[in-house]
């Protein structure tokens, strides 16, 4: 499958790359193709080329797709003073801006709640959202919850990495996050990102992000006037049940504007471990927005 925008397997540096200047830092993305405009933001501990598989199958459907590194992570500024979603919104909304939107904003994990916030405070810049197993709402955990030995491995180690900052703890936890077959590249990739949160200020970015709530996010939905696709996995161990999880989320979106598709047997990043079958829920969901 060929590499998305051009970059050679998990680069660190690209001659694609553009920066944008904002206040506290510099954002690093690259952009590629023609058309309307889709941004997409990855989740925390990772960056832009998470979404290589999954932005040329945009890109041949006729959509200028703009990749972007979160604040703290892959090329963009290491340190931040706020890691929230509401300042990720920020960000995203001023890299719209700068190139021309209104977009398509494709936000995984905490860039699913910061999609929702951008969408809530500017509407006229955003013309639909696809959040990838966001966090978008407050978590609740029950005694039920606890119950899912998928979902307590996972919060182990992901509370591991979120809040003591531990690799090790990031690694495991990646590997529950991608239950069954992993990817062709999943040694290579796991090394990348390890390199990545080895770099002064990348690990002070993912304890923020772990350790921010998506109440900012929640308070928002009401407020989305652009549709929604929520997209989760089956087997996501962030949630003891990702559908209903996606559910909830579609039914705090105004009446009539959210949909969820399940994909079942993926987990936390299907966007990576099933990029043809996202293409393939994203691509008609796109097309109904710009009919």
């Amino acid at each position: 499958m060929p590499l998305a925008l051009g970059l050679t397997p998990l680069a660190k540096e690209n001659d694609m790359t553009e920066f944008l200047t904002l206040d506290d830092g510099t954002l690093a993305y690259e952009v590629t193709g023609t058309g309307p405009l889709v941004v997409l933001a990855h989740g925390m501990g990772a960056d832009r080329t998470a979404y290589r598989h999954l932005a040329p199958q945009l890109v041949a459907a006729g959509y200028r797709v703009a990749s972007v590194d979160l604040r703290g992570c892959g090329e963009s500024s290491a340190e931040w003073p706020t890691y929230s979603r509401t300042a990720i919104a920020g960000d995203l909304l001023a890299l719209v801006r700068h190139l021309g939107g209104p977009a398509v904003l494709v936000g995984h994990s905490i860039s699913g709640g910061a999609v929702t916030i951008a969408a809530a405070q500017a509407p006229e810049l955003v013309t639909a959202l696809v959040e990838l197993t966001p966090f978008t709402r407050k978590q609740a955990i029950s005694l039920r919850d606890l119950r899912s030995a998928r979902f307590r491995r996972g919060m182990r180690h992901l509370l591991g990495a979120g809040v003591l900052g531990s690799v090790a703890s990031w690694r495991k936890y990646l590997d529950v996050a991608y239950p069954g077959a992993k990817p062709a590249d999943w040694t290579e990739r796991l090394d990348h990102l390890e390199a990545k949160l080895r770099e002064p200020g990348r690990m002070k970015a993912l304890k923020g992000m772990g350790t921010t709530p998506a109440t900012d996010a929640g308070a928002l939905l009401g407020g989305v006037r652009c549709p929604v696709l929520v997209v989760q996995g089956g087997l996501d161990p962030d949630w003891a049940s990702p559908r209903a999880e996606g559910e909830a989320i579609v039914a705090e979106l105004p009446a009539g504007r959210g949909r969820l598709a399940v994909i079942e047997g993926t987990g936390h990043y299907p966007h990576h471990q099933v990029p043809d079958e996202v293409a393939a829920v994203v691509l008609p969901f796109l097309a109904g927005v710009d009919a």
